[in-house]
């Protein structure tokens, strides 16, 4: 029976060709995901490595706010710990956030990795983390030192000036010298400014102190046992790890965050490879029924039922092992390439060796098997109970009239029940129900799957007669070939609803959330701008004072953040100086008290979300611990009603700045004066000299950034979700083509009696469409259900959320189906029409 199994193989290997395909994309998606998250795991943690190899021990501040004299890290902390017996040297370090402008005047950094930075020479006036590669050190307050890829983006040569911003006004500096660095938040696309020691603490806030002290000690020396000597002799409120620890914590970080990475992109596999089930299934079906009569010989000359089921089981194996063997090479080619198409967009990943795992090859290999083997077993098991008789008696039976009404009750039963978990998910109200509409979801999509036979027929039987009457015998042939077998249009049909159906809900769902900003911003957002800093670090208020002053400017209204604990529950708070100017620049409703109350540091206002949260109202007070350790008690002077652009808790800087470890404001809003609107942008970038640190944003640019977010991130799952189509379409191809082979006979008989070669490419690009559009129309109604039923998770968190059809994008979708129908009949339409017309009748 194995040398039948591989026979069988062999002989079909044409008709398994799209199976075999369906398997390697599935296994390729796998295992190129597995290949790349290890990848680049290992180039972080390779990196991070790099980065810590002369620190045998960290020496930090503890939490809280930075401690003064005894508590501080200064230079009598700094010669404490060099005279410690095994130190070698200690690198006292002080670093903050640093814009430099680039040639046009924007961040010549990402957002989140501006990093500045002193530089400190040792022996020989150098400094080993940052090896000088052209000129010197910065050795003064109006001198700075680059690395490479921020030299060049801004454009500066050594001698010549550069442009950047700390927290305030722009400054220019000189440069003296080109660096190379470890640090990876530059290398990920983050930029390095170096100034000399005392200029760094000025800048960044910590006079006289510094942030990390870094201790080398000689090779080979006991790291732990260091870092305990060190800690020993410090006082109470600092952290001293050994290098050891620092990169097991930071190893720790980044497979956390490589392994979220690997555990979405499996999912998106996992819908591929289910999708390709579908194929499996058909193709070992079709094949099974191809062969009924081997089978019967098989049974007659004394193959058990169990023998026949492991000789298809075999075969699938096979088939699914030398599939997975050539989809695993690929996905090493998917996992070699994405790193620098990630990189071509800005993803700045880190060089490293391809990284391909022992588990890696063994789960690509298992998977794919796996999948083919469980796909092929109901046909397998379908072969074993054909009667040796029955089999020789005819080529093809049609389903039993017993087994439709058994799945279609089992279909009926999982619909109703996805159903009624998913109306029920419509009374809920926020997020704590995914899991239930996830569920619901589930066994709506199964249900559907279940079903797809029974609902075929209608939608069939409609579209052939529309077909008919513009087609004639072509379309009326079309319908009744797709009505024959349901089971296999189903099949076929389902592969491609179901990517359809995520696709569809996803869009629906994206489309409403921009409608929601959209309304989001209209309602509660009366400024024409919000000024920002482009790190997310806070300016200056000196920047609000200057806005204030600017001409065009109505109002100017500086909002900082700030953080406490109410009874163990953080919460945070926004302070200006003046709050009732807040309604000069956002919608505000007051429902209770007086904002004109809320002065100094005894009285705040509350959002109605909050106050009914916590129990509060006008006159109650508010007990808040800050991150200082103390403690303030104002009591609440008014309730507003809640507001997208506020946070929960308002009140005076009064009462804020004196927790906070540097005053500076987070945002900006602005009210122009009548008929100024337009040319404002400009005259504030001006008036704050082309600031790099400054972002100015109208209501069209907030809504545009927050719908930008949201589309990156449908964009991105219709790439992920694109494999599950791209297999689907394998298996519209896959059934045409074993279709037009299991009806050559009838074929040849057509071209007998007189259809054209141009009819029967006809009625095969009918087929296809059918079952394309049926399943486009299965996966977009069910799509729009799901999303209808899941967006109401968002009605509390996201109260503007309101579900909106982009009709105008389900017509695409539909069309696109049209054309997947069109395109995967080419090949098997082709094929059908250059049957010789003699041969085809003589076939058996």
């Amino acid at each position: 029976m194995l040398r039948t199994a591989v026979r069988n193989l062999l002989a079909h290997k044409t008709r398994l060709m799209m199976t075999a395909l369906a398997v390697l994309l599935g296994t390729a998606f796998v295992s190129g995901t597995l290949i790349f998250s290890d990848t680049v795991g290992g180039a972080y943690r390779a990196k991070t490595a790099r980065s810590l190899d002369d620190v045998a021990v960290s020496v930090t501040q503890g939490h809280g706010r930075p401690a003064k004299g005894d508590g501080a890290l200064d230079t009598r902390v700094v010669d404490k710990v060099r005279a410690l017996p095994g130190v070698t040297s200690v690198r006292p370090s002080v670093d903050g956030v640093a814009t430099v402008a680039d040639k046009d005047g924007n961040p010549a950094g990402s957002e989140w990795g501006s990093v500045g930075a002193n530089y400190v020479p040792g022996p020989g006036g150098k400094d080993s983390r940052y090896p000088v590669k052209e000129g010197r050190g910065p050795a003064t307050a109006d001198e700075i030192a680059l690395d490479a890829k921020t030299a060049a983006k801004a454009g500066a040569k050594l001698g010549g000036p550069v442009r950047l911003a700390v927290d305030g006004p722009v400054v220019t500096k000189k440069l003296v010298g080109i660096v190379g660095t470890r640090d990876p938040r530059v290398s990920a696309g983050g930029s390095l400014a170096l100034f000399d020691t005392a200029t760094a603490q000025q800048l960044f806030g910590k006079p006289g102190q510094f942030g990390e002290l870094v201790v080398s000690a000689a090779k080979g020396a006991d790291q732990e046992a260091l870092a305990r000597a060190v800690k020993d002799a410090l006082p109470q409120g600092f952290d001293a790890k050994s290098g050891k620890e620092l990169a097991a914590e930071q190893s720790k970080a980044i497979d956390k965050d490589t392994s979220s990475i690997r555990k979405t992109l499996l999912v998106f596999a996992g819908i591929s490879l289910f999708v390709g089930v579908f194929i499996i299934a058909n193709t070992f079906t079709m094949l099974i029924a191809q062969r009924t009569r081997e089978i019967a010989l098989l049974r007659a000359v004394g193959a058990s039922r169990r023998q026949v089921v492991r000789s298809v089981l075999v075969e699938a194996g096979l088939l699914g092992l030398a599939a997975s063997a050539v989809g695993f090479v690929l996905g090493i080619g998917i996992a070699a390439g994405l790193r620098p198409v990630l990189n071509s967009t800005g993803g700045e990943l880190p060089d490293g060796p391809l990284v391909v795992a022992p588990g890696s090859v063994l789960a690509a290999l298992a998977v794919g098997v796996v999948v083919t083997v469980v796909a092929a077993w109901l046909p397998s098991r379908k072969a074993a109970r054909i009667a040796p008789v029955e089999a020789l008696a005819s080529v093809d039976q049609a389903p039993t009239a017993r087994s439709l009404v058994v799945r279609n009750s089992i279909g009926a039963v999982l619909t109703g029940l996805g159903l009624a978990v998913m109306l029920y998910v419509t009374t809920l109200r926020d997020s704590g129900g995914l899991p239930v509409a996830a569920a619901g979801s589930a066994l709506t999509v199964a249900g559907v799957i279940v079903l797809a036979p029974l609902l075929s027929r209608p939608f069939v039987t409609l579209f052939g007669k529309a077909t008919a009457r513009f087609t004639g015998v072509s379309g009326k042939l079309a319908g009744q070939n797709a009505l024959r077998n349901p089971r296999r249009t189903a099949a076929t049909a389902s592969a491609l609803m179901i990517g359809l159906t995520l696709i569809t809900g996803l869009t629906v769902v994206a489309v409403s959330a921009n409608q929601g900003v959209d309304r989001m911003s209209q309602q509660d957002l009366t400024a024409d701008y919000k000024v920002s800093s482009a790190t997310y670090h806070g300016f200056s208020p000196d920047v609000a004072k200057t806005l204030a002053g600017q001409p065009g400017v109505a109002a100017a209204v500086p909002l900082r953040l700030g953080g406490f604990d109410m009874n163990n529950d953080p919460a945070g708070i926004q302070a200006t100086a003046d709050v009732p100017a807040l309604t000069k620049v956002v919608d505000l409703k007051v429902t209770g008290g007086a904002l004109a109350d809320v002065r100094g540091k005894d009285a705040v206002a509350v959002s109605e979300k909050y106050a009914r949260e916590h129990g509060l109202k006008v006159g109650s007070t508010l007990p808040m611990d800050f991150a200082d350790g103390k403690r303030e008690t104002p009591r609440v002077a008014a309730v507003y009603a809640d507001n997208d652009v506020l946070v929960n808790v308002l009140g005076s800087t009064a009462l804020v700045d004196p927790h906070l470890e540097k005053v500076r404001d987070d945002e900006v809003y602005l009210k122009a004066a009548p008929g100024r609107a337009d040319k404002l942008p400009a005259e504030i970038k001006k008036a704050l000299g082309a600031n790099p640190l400054i972002k100015v944003q109208s209501q069209d640019d907030l809504r545009r950034a927050a719908a930008g977010n949201v589309d990156s991130v449908l964009y991105l799952m219709y790439g992920l979700l694109g494999m599950a189509v791209v297999i689907a379409v394998i298996g519209v191809v896959n059934t045409l083509a074993m279709s037009v082979f299991e009806r050559t006979r009838e074929i040849g008989m057509l071209r007998a009696i007189g259809l054209a070669r141009t009819g029967i490419k006809q009625m095969v690009r009918l087929e296809s469409v059918m079952i394309a559009l049926f399943g486009a129309v299965l996966g977009t109604g069910t799509g729009i259900f799901l999303a209808w039923a899941g967006g109401h998770l968002l009605r509390s968190s996201f109260p503007q959320y309101t579900m909106v059809v982009p009709w105008g994008r389900i017509a695409v979708f539909l069309l696109l189906a049209l054309a997947v129908g069109v395109l995967a009949a080419v090949w098997p339409a082709r094929r059908a029409a250059k049957l010789n017309m003699l041969e085809s009748i003589g076939a058996q």
